[in-house]
């Protein structure tokens, strides 16, 4: 096994162990409606940086990263992001640290083909 295939089995170990890693729960629902549920980390930051300006703003950047070997075993694509507002978007659901649920959809997504991770940008959802 060469070192790509170690690092990619290494992250998916991180990623994925909610008792030795940082995997958390995380629930990912296509378009169709099919929710599949999933171990990843995720983030909900509440600043962001103005790209006008430089200045750290008050805002909110969401994100998780999955490992693509689970989502195509689970029998999904890889989740993108959904401009028309006609279309159902891709959802991720997870909960913060003290508990309390969120759902986004996927706004943008960034897969990297080389060590088998996507890392979905969010946008909030109601």
């Amino acid at each position: 096994m060469g070192l790509r295939e170690v690092a990619a089995t290494d992250l998916a170990k991180i990623v994925e162990n909610i008792d030795t890693g940082f995997g958390w729960d995380i629930t990912l629902t296509n378009p169709a409606g099919t929710s599949i549920p999933l171990k990843g980390v995720s983030d909900d930051i509440s600043q962001a940086i103005d790209p006008d300006t430089g200045v750290m703003v008050s805002g909110r950047f969401a994100s998780v990263g999955l490992v693509m070997q689970t989502i195509y075993d689970a029998g999904f694509v890889l989740p993108v992001g959904i401009s028309d507002s006609s279309q159902r978007p891709w959802l991720v659901a997870f909960s913060d640290i003290n508990g309390f649920p969120y759902t986004f959809k996927v706004s943008e997504s960034n897969p990297d083909r080389m060590l088998g991770l996507i890392t979905c940008l969010l946008e909030a959802y109601e």
